[in-house]
């Protein structure tokens, strides 16, 4: 075993009986731009918790902040019991976060086996996929593995770029817009990949536009506004807070 390797075990088992990510006054900037204004939320180890808000709110600049991709930040951001906000971005995946971006980052130069196997282990290797497991989650990528990946249909890469971060051992994933302009039958497959990866214990924080698609599969809802979380409820409340929805999302 890699010390790397070694690392990665200790802080997810030191993470048990924590919630495995801990945000509090999180502020964020894009050059002089101040993005995020204090925002607080915590998800706790096995849910699904899904941040809401239009376009602009904040959203996914806060998942860029969680993983160290925006200027300068400060407040708190523990993975764990581990704080990561002056940590560097590659230092930071190294805790067992994966992050799905909205542009999905596909290789070009590879083939769909390529892409998946590229990645190097983040996370714990009891977490970590093998391609027979992403095969039998994803049979359109086994029967498209040699081909080129951005030759892939917009849902295979979609596919594609969350079945790498699976590959790597991550257990906290972030998914930016994942459904975003997919076909009704990829947004279903979609849809049971999350719900298997949540009786696994993985952890996700989705970014989602769609309420129809997100509203099913998660624990928690956080809304934000202009870079703050403006509400926040379970999923056992949702039915109540939807005049709130309207107001905040038009839903």
């Amino acid at each position: 075993m890699s010390q790397a390797e070694s690392e990665n075990i200790e802080v997810i088992e030191a993470a048990n009986g924590t919630p495995a990510l801990t945000i509090a006054g999180l502020q964020a900037w894009y050059g002089e731009s101040h993005i995020l204004h204090g925002v607080d939320l915590t998800v706790n180890r096995g849910e699904v918790v899904t941040l809401l808000g239009r376009n602009g709110a904040g959203r996914t600049t806060t998942l860029r902040a969680i993983m160290g991709l925006t200027g300068r930040r400060t407040g708190s951001i523990r993975i764990g019991e581990r704080e990561t906000i002056d940590l560097q971005t590659h230092k930071i995946a190294h805790c067992g976060i994966g992050y799905c971006p909205e542009e999905r980052g596909i290789f070009s130069s590879l083939s769909c086996e390529e892409n998946l196997i590229l990645p190097p282990m983040v996370g714990a290797a009891k977490d970590a996929m093998s391609l027979d497991e992403i095969y039998e989650m994803f049979p359109n990528l086994k029967e498209r593995r040699m081909s080129q990946g951005t030759r892939l249909s917009g849902g295979e890469q979609q596919m594609l770029a969350v079945a790498r971060i699976l590959r790597t051992g991550a257990n906290l994933l972030l998914l930016d817009e994942i459904s975003e302009g997919l076909a009704p039958v990829i947004v279903q497959a979609l849809a049971r990949m999350i719900l298997m990866l949540k009786q696994r214990g993985y952890t996700v924080v989705m970014v989602e536009q769609n309420f129809r698609f997100a509203a099913p599969l998660a624990d928690r809802f956080y809304v934000m506004e202009h870079g703050r979380i403006v509400e926040h409820f379970s999923a056992r409340e949702l039915e109540s807070k939807m005049p709130v929805l309207h107001d905040l999302l038009g839903v």
